[in-house]
């Protein structure tokens, strides 16, 4: 009897640590941080990389509140730039452009005053791609120096927001030009410059 006992007490233990469950596995905090922080900065960089491919740099110039170089999605139209831009100024004349174009990296945008005519030229960008500009082409007076705004001066050929500031900063400093050649004084304009604008301008 005592052997029975004994041999059911044996059987119920093996029984016991045989069917027992497993431990379950520890899922490691560190481990998981790890992975996730892996994970989002991965998409992160995938996101931000495909930001930047979309994204183009277009020179806007003329009628407008905020003449710049903008950075802009390659999707939007040129209404969305001139509406990052601040808008048209009261002289803009929005009716001799189209809208609704859609933009170019290193393109050249020109928004014409009333009385003004635009037309769309195509020159080499310096890395060498072709980059489409609309400039104003103006049948009235010349662009007198001494007097222009920083918009009107930028209608020049050439003349950026950058040399049109010099100009009217060296008129600031120095005076009236006195003669056309006086603008050579101003850092920035050589020989050749001054002999694409000589035909531009006028001092009175």
């Amino acid at each position: 009897m005592l052997l029975v006992v004994c041999a059911l007490i044996a059987g119920g233990i093996l029984y016991i640590f045989t069917n027992s469950p497993k431990p379950a596995e520890t899922l490691s905090i560190e481990n998981l941080s790890s992975s996730s922080t892996k994970s989002s900065v991965s998409k992160f960089n995938s996101s931000s990389s495909e930001k930047n491919k979309n994204e183009i740099m277009v020179d806007l110039k003329g009628a407008v509140a905020k003449p710049n170089v903008y950075q802009i999605s390659s999707d939007e139209r040129l209404v969305d730039l001139i509406r990052q831009a601040g808008g048209f100024t009261d002289q803009a004349d929005p009716k001799s452009i189209n809208l609704s174009a859609k933009l170019k990296d290193e393109e050249v945008i020109y928004v014409p005053k009333v009385g003004e005519s635009s037309s769309s030229e195509s020159t080499d960008s310096p890395t060498g791609s072709s980059v489409s500009n609309q400039v104003s082409t103006t049948s009235g007076p010349k662009v007198n120096i001494n007097k222009a705004d920083l918009t009107e001066l930028q209608k020049l050929t050439g003349i950026g927001q950058k040399k049109a500031q010099d100009i009217i900063d060296f008129r600031m400093k120095n005076g009236d030009f006195k003669s056309i050649e006086d603008l050579g004084k101003v850092s920035g304009f050589g020989d050749k410059t001054l002999e694409k604008l000589k035909d531009e301008i006028s001092i009175d």
